[in-house]
């Protein structure tokens, strides 16, 4: 018990802990660019298959 009160009074707990938070906020930042690009460059790609569909099908 006295090594979990002393670990709650620790900075370097706290540290760790906020260091922690910083990097899982990145971390979800992070994904939500990649996801964000991902579906734009799928909508892209999708848009360029079906205008070329369409352009070989109109010979």
């Amino acid at each position: 018990m006295n090594k979990i009160q002393g670990l709650l009074r620790s900075t370097r707990a706290a540290t760790a802990v906020e260091y922690g938070l910083i990097l899982a906020l990145i971390f979800i930042a992070a994904m939500s660019a990649m996801t964000a690009v991902g579906k734009s460059a799928n909508t892209m790609w999708n848009h360029v298959s079906d205008t070329s569909t369409e352009a070989m099908n109109r010979n």
